[in-house]
């Protein structure tokens, strides 16, 4: 059966992410501090993957096989934020598309990568490898910041998301996702920071599978 996942970044007024607050950050709060998932950051952290292309056909060795699986548990799950998706309780019908994705201030500036048996948040971060991927706040993809945190951060995101040329198609060579006419991961989360930066507004960021 297929899986289909969604990172969706959106802008939003500091008074809707304060409404947002208590809802999604407790969750980021407990997924980061997770044990299991610390040692699996710890690890990539400690011994980036080889290319992506060796991942099939059997190359890799035990310990390669493990470290790539431990990455992928690690980034390919939207954690405890899964649960924002149809509601975290029986009486709470809250869900992320209606609750904060069309609640986006502006809908143009969004940065939505929807994918069918993979996950863009796990094809970035091994893209960028893990020293920039650290320089990302939040968790895996998924944050929620004022706009006083998206101008405090947005010198980190451009040293984790701006590239020379050579380091470009390096990057492009390891994101694996296959794009028409959407908007690369190495491209829309920037313009999104940007946006929000030069707007005065927040983000919300937040990486899930859909059904």
């Amino acid at each position: 059966m297929g899986i289909t996942t969604a990172w969706a970044i959106t802008t939003h007024d500091d008074a809707f992410v304060a409404e947002l607050a208590p809802r999604m950050l407790p969750l980021l709060a407990a997924d980061r501090d997770d044990p299991v998932a610390r040692e699996r950051w710890r690890r990539w952290q400690r011994a980036p993957l080889p290319d992506h292309r060796t991942w099939c056909g059997g190359t890799l060795s035990t310990e390669q096989r493990d470290a790539v699986d431990s990455f992928l548990a690690l980034t390919s799950s939207g954690g405890r934020l899964e649960e924002m998706w149809s509601g975290s309780g029986p009486d709470d019908d809250f869900g992320v598309a209606s609750g904060v994705w069309e609640q986006s201030a502006d809908p143009d500036d969004m940065f939505l990568s929807v994918q069918s048996k993979d996950f863009a948040v796990a094809s970035l971060f091994h893209a960028i490898g893990p020293h920039r991927a650290s320089l990302l706040p939040g968790w895996c993809g998924s944050f929620l910041l004022t706009s006083a945190e998206v101008t405090t951060f947005l010198p980190a995101v451009e040293r984790a998301l701006t590239f020379a040329p050579h380091e470009r198609a390096a990057a492009d060579e390891q994101d694996w996702l296959s794009y028409d006419d959407e908007e690369s991961v190495l491209d829309g989360p920037l313009r999104a920071w940007r946006a929000a930066g030069a707007q005065g507004l927040g983000l919300c960021g937040v990486a899930l599978t859909i059904y």
